[in-house]
């Protein structure tokens, strides 16, 4: 048994806000752990309590308690990696991804050098699109803590992105029944279409500024003209 099933076996028999809080640390932090299976199995068990997910003596959960309480442990992840990266400084981090013990993290250079690249390429709303990126959710907080970015905004992003992601896993877990398999599956598939309909709405206040400005334009030509 590997240890994210011991992980989530403990997890069935121990389904509170408490272990919520802890696993999406976890998930969150460059330790790796799939948040597949812990928001979705919760969210399920909040609709269905008498499932079989629902092991004897937990306490009863809410849907909107179980993302919020995910969403707490998603920031404190994100949180660490962040003042992480910020004190240590770039040389450490590299160093520590090539070692044994960031290898055992699933960690090395190239991950963490992809994830700068793509928080250099987008800035800082990277920090809220890269929470639904598979390989970036995780890493997106070490270049923003190396680049030093203004804390107020990282948490404000990275509290959307994770609220959102959260949202999205709390569905899907009451849809599918808390399969981790079928949830896995969607769950790339869905972050495909919200980082496409981001780019969507991106692109929309980007053309809607550019002919508000034209209009401004062609209107103060036409005064000019007048006078």
């Amino acid at each position: 048994m590997s240890l994210v099933d011991t992980i989530t076996a403990w997890y069935t028999t121990h389904m509170n806000y408490t272990s919520i809080v802890a696993l999406m640390t976890i998930e969150s932090s460059f330790i790796p752990f799939p948040s597949e299976v812990v928001i979705p199995p919760a969210a399920y068990v909040a609709g269905n309590p008498d499932s079989v997910l629902c092991a004897t003596g937990n306490y009863p959960i809410d849907v909107l308690l179980i993302v919020l309480a995910g969403t707490v442990g998603a920031m404190l992840g994100a949180i660490i990696n962040y003042l992480l990266s910020m004190w240590l400084g770039r040389l450490v981090i590299y160093r520590f991804a090539d070692s044994k013990l960031g290898h055992l993290c699933l960690l090395s250079s190239e991950k963490v050098q992809k994830a700068e690249q793509y928080f250099n390429d987008h800035g800082k709303v990277s920090t809220f699109v890269g929470r639904f990126i598979p390989g970036i959710r995780q890493l997106i907080s070490i270049p923003a803590g190396l680049a030093k970015m203004h804390f107020g905004y990282f948490l404000f992003y990275t509290f959307l992105g994770a609220f959102i992601w959260n949202v999205v896993l709390a569905v899907l877990g009451y849809v599918a029944h808390g399969q981790a398999d079928l949830i896995s599956t969607y769950s790339h598939e869905l972050s495909i279409i919200l980082i496409a309909l981001f780019g969507v709405a991106v692109l929309y206040i980007v053309i809607k500024q550019i002919v508000k400005r034209r209009r401004a334009t062609n209107d103060q030509s036409q005064i000019t003209n007048h006078k």
